[in-house]
């Protein structure tokens, strides 16, 4: 696996993201999804990667700087055939690590409430995030689970 900053522009990417919004639209209602669309995810505020096997596109997650010393996660996607390969541990892993590079005390999230989120909860939960309540303008909503956690400085 080979993580790399993506510009949002090849069309690989693209598609995964076109998917992640149609699928957490299943999920949630139109008022509670807090996913990213490509223009959102341009802003310079947010970091975007991309998880690579040689040509073929694994996943993704983004990083988004709130303020000096809190970072979000966005957009964490990992492609269908590519489930329970460890593309999202990976990707968690580096964005961690880049969290403890810009010195952020704190890395949040904010991810769905239903039994399709389940396994980002757990992965989330393996790696520290601990459930807490809403963060940078998020409201508490049904449709929502929020966690949070420190980011060691020698991750």
């Amino acid at each position: 696996m080979h993580i790399r900053l993506d510009d949002l522009t090849g069309p690989e990417i693209i598609q995964l993201l076109r998917e992640h919004l149609r699928d957490v639209a299943l999920h949630s209602p139109p008022e509670s999804i807090h996913a990213l669309d490509l223009d959102a995810l341009r802003q310079p505020d947010i970091t975007f990667w991309s998880v690579w096997e040689d040509d073929e596109l694994m996943g993704c997650g983004a990083l988004k700087q709130l303020d000096a010393g809190h970072g979000e996660i966005k957009s964490m996607r990992t492609a269908a055939i590519h489930l329970r390969k460890g593309v999202a541990a990976t990707l968690l892993q580096h964005i961690l690590g880049e969290a403890a590079q810009r010195h952020y005390r704190r890395l949040s999230l904010e991810t769905g409430s239903m039994a399709a989120f389940a396994p980002a909860h757990r992965l989330y939960a393996r790696f520290g995030f601990m459930p807490c309540g809403p963060f940078a303008g998020y409201v508490e909503d049904p449709y929502s689970v929020f966690m949070t956690r420190d980011v060691p400085q020698q991750y």
